[in-house]
């Protein structure tokens, strides 16, 4: 059976086990943060990060998130701010048969607003194409950049990533 311990991805089984991941009904709600994490680790900076309070670890330091989806209002804060790039934002509302995905980019050359790009799974593989909509590189040198696809909504699970932008 396929798990994080033995492919170095999380199953969407083990997925939609955890505290950080939608329901279906909450998917259909509007861009949401969902948070792939699934390990035991002790680490905050997601819950620290959220201006709205929709990310909880409580007292217990090795608890993994909570999602409240009422409370996410999709700012993005929390991708950034979580070290182990295991947050992204998708909005299944974004039109009648595209969906948009915010995640985590942290290698260089970012990719241009308009560009093709190959939408990837969790494990690397070749989805579906998708286009760059947005790339927001903040000026801090410590931060992260975001990097927003649109691509078809029947890859709605599956795409997670892009596939690194290489220079000839």
């Amino acid at each position: 059976m396929e798990s994080l311990k033995t492919t170095g991805a999380p199953s969407l089984k083990e997925l939609h086990n955890s505290p950080g991941f939608p329901t279906e009904e909450d998917i259909h709600k509007g861009p949401i943060a969902i948070i792939e994490c699934i390990e035991e680790i002790p680490c905050n900076p997601c819950e620290a990060s959220c201006p709205q309070g929709a990310i909880k670890i409580g007292k217990q330091i090795t608890n993994l998130p909570k999602m409240d989806f009422e409370k996410c209002i999709a700012c993005g804060m929390c991708i950034a701010a979580c070290p182990g790039l295991a947050i992204y934002i998708k909005d299944y509302n974004y039109s009648e048969n595209m969906v948009l995905l915010s995640f985590p980019y942290e290698y260089y050359p970012l990719p241009e607003v308009g560009t093709r790009v190959e939408a990837v799974t969790r494990h690397g593989k070749y989805v579906c194409e998708a286009k760059v909509i947005r790339v927001r590189n903040p000026k801090s040198n410590d931060r992260t950049a975001i990097i927003t696809i649109e691509y078809p909504k029947e890859y709605f699970e599956e795409v997670v990533n892009i596939k690194r932008i290489t220079v000839s």
